[in-house]
């Protein structure tokens, strides 16, 4: 992946990462259902951003295993 891809992914999971701790905060309306499982798309966000900034440091040149 080049680094325009790298970066692309990473700003767009940090901004639904942001959206879905917008969503997660707004108060429950009584007697409506939520249809997004906001908890687990949040923690899927962060495992994306996370891993894109592990790929960011290896495109820059640092060593993360060995």
């Amino acid at each position: 992946m080049t680094l325009a891809l790298t970066l692309t992914i990473l700003a767009v999971s940090a901004v639904s990462a942001g959206f879905f701790i917008w969503l997660e905060k707004k108060p429950v309306e009584p007697g409506r259902i939520r249809l997004l499982p906001t908890t687990t798309l949040l923690f899927a966000c962060i495992i994306v951003a996370v891993v894109m900034l592990v790929h960011l440091v290896t495109l820059m040149g640092g060593h993360t295993g060995r």
